[in-house]
């Protein structure tokens, strides 16, 4: 990029990250935040979580859901992934969750927001803390719930061994 002058912004020594020019600082200040609700929603003839040799939740068919809450998240994103999830229609017949009266296992997934563009070690910063993301797991389930759809959970926070048995295989990504 040239300024008006002709010639290239200064490079600036950025400490512990070597020299930086104007324009990729300003790229970096003017970021949109990443890190929106997000959702895998594979489609499943079997799924369970197992905490501490417990299974804690179990679906014969229906929706696998693995939800990240993104630290940036919209205070009513919760609303439209409890729709997304209830009528997104990736199941048998092009129907969804709520119209074919499937189960959904919900299981709190903060990896979905792990930043890998740079090293070897995920940045996990643009996940929501347990302390903001757990209460938004609870909403969502319980506007499934209210919906009428049976929902199963993982357990916020625990070490969870996840089984599924993948139809298709078919997944989904939603973002909101």
């Amino acid at each position: 990029m040239m300024s008006s002058t002709g010639t290239s912004p200064p490079a600036v020594a950025v400490p512990g990250r070597g020299v930086a020019s104007a324009r990729s600082r300003a790229q970096r200040s003017t970021a949109v935040s990443t890190s929106p609700r997000t959702a895998w929603n594979r489609r499943v003839s079997s799924a369970s979580v197992t905490v501490d040799g417990e299974v804690v939740g179990a679906i014969d068919g229906g929706l696998l859901a693995l939800v990240g809450v993104g630290r940036e998240d919209a205070d009513g994103a919760w609303e439209t992934m409890v729709r997304k999830i209830a009528e997104l229609r990736i199941l048998d017949g092009e129907r969804g969750v709520e119209e074919s009266g499937a189960s959904v296992l919900l299981v709190s997934q903060f990896t979905l927001h792990g930043q890998t563009r740079k090293g070897r070690r995920p940045s996990w910063s643009d996940a929501a803390p347990g302390e903001i993301a757990e209460p938004v797991i609870t909403r969502i389930a319980d506007g499934l719930r209210a919906r009428g759809i049976h929902v199963e959970q993982g357990r916020f926070g625990a070490m969870m061994q996840v089984a599924s048995v993948n139809e298709g295989p078919f997944t989904v990504l939603v973002e909101c």
